[in-house]
C-alpha cells in the first residue's frame, strides 16, 4: 500500500473498517435467517425470503433513500437512536449499515445452501439422543456448515467493500468519515488530474474482489467435500 497516497489509503482503510463491521455484525442474523429459510416452515416464509433478497432487486439508491428516511435524525428509528448517542446518517456507522444490508442477501444465500446440503437425519438423530435443538445446532449443524458460513462472510465482505449507491445516498461522500473505496473512485474521477488516483484504487478493488471470490470458491468446494464425506 506504499504506492497509495494519504487520501487513497484513508479510503481503503475506511472501507476495510466498514466492511469488517458490516460483516461481523450481520453474520449472526444471517445464520439465523438462513437456518429459518432452510429448515423452518411458517406463515410468511416467502415474504421473509423476498425481503432478504430485496436489496439485490431494488436500485441501490432506493435502498439508501429508505435508510435515510428510516435512520435519519428525523426518522422513526434514527430519532430515538440519536437520543441515546447512536447516529447512522452521514457517519461511518451508517456506511457499515448500508453495506451490511446490501451484502446480506449474498451472505444468507451462501449459508442457506450449506444448511440445505446437510442431511436432516443427522440433526434428527442427535435430537433423539436427548440433545436440545440449540445444542444440536452447535455440535452438529454448525461444524458441517462452517465452510459455507465462512464463504458467505467472505462474499458479504467483498460486496460491502464495493458498495456505492446506497452508501453515497445515505451517508454522502465525506472525506475521512464516509468516503469509502468506491465513493473515493467516484470523487477522484470528478476532479482534474484525479485519474491516476482513481486507477490505483480500481486496481486495489480488483485485487480484493478477486481474492475474495477465489477464497469463497475454495470454501464452497470444502463444504461440498465435507458434507459428502470425501
Amino acid at each position: 500500500m506504499t504506492w497509495l497516497g494519504p487520501e487513497e489509503w484513508e479510503a481503503v482503510a475506511l472501507s476495510l473498517k466498514v466492511s469488517l463491521w458490516a460483516t461481523v455484525v450481520s453474520l449472526p442474523l444471517g445464520i439465523l435467517t438462513a437456518y429459518a429459510l432452510a429448515r423452518w416452515r411458517f406463515p410468511g416464509r416467502q415474504i421473509l425470503n423476498g425481503l432478504v433478497h430485496l436489496p439485490l432487486i431494488l436500485p441501490p439508491v432506493v435502498t439508501g433513500y429508505l435508510l435515510l428516511l428510516t435512520f435519519g435524525t428525523q426518522g422513526p428509528l434514527g430519532g430515538p437512536l440519536q437520543e441515546i448517542g447512536i447516529v447512522f446518517a452521514f457517519r461511518w456507522t451508517g456506511a457499515a449499515l448500508a453495506a451490511g444490508i446490501m451484502a446480506f442477501p449474498l451472505m444468507v444465500r451462501a449459508i442457506r445452501l450449506s444448511i440445505e446440503a446437510v442431511d436432516p437425519r443427522l440433526e434428527a438423530a442427535a435430537t433423539t439422543l436427548g440433545a436440545a435443538r440449540p445444542m444440536v445446532f452447535l455440535t452438529v449443524t454448525l461444524p458441517l456448515i462452517l465452510p459455507g458460513v465462512l464463504a458467505g462472510a467472505v462474499l458479504a465482505f467483498a460486496k460491502a467493500m464495493g458498495e456505492f449507491g446506497a452508501t453515497i445516498t445515505f451517508v454522502s461522500n465525506i472525506p475521512g468519515e464516509t468516503r469509502t473505496l468506491s465513493t473515493a473512485i467516484y470523487a477522484f474521477l470528478q476532479i482534474p488530474g484525479g485519474d491516476s488516483s482513481a486507477l490505483r484504487l480500481v486496481v486495489v478493488s480488483i485485487v480484493i474482489a478477486m481474492g475474495a471470490l477465489m477464497l469463497a470458491e475454495w470454501l464452497s468446494v470444502r463444504v461440498a467435500r465435507r458434507v459428502s464425506g470425501r
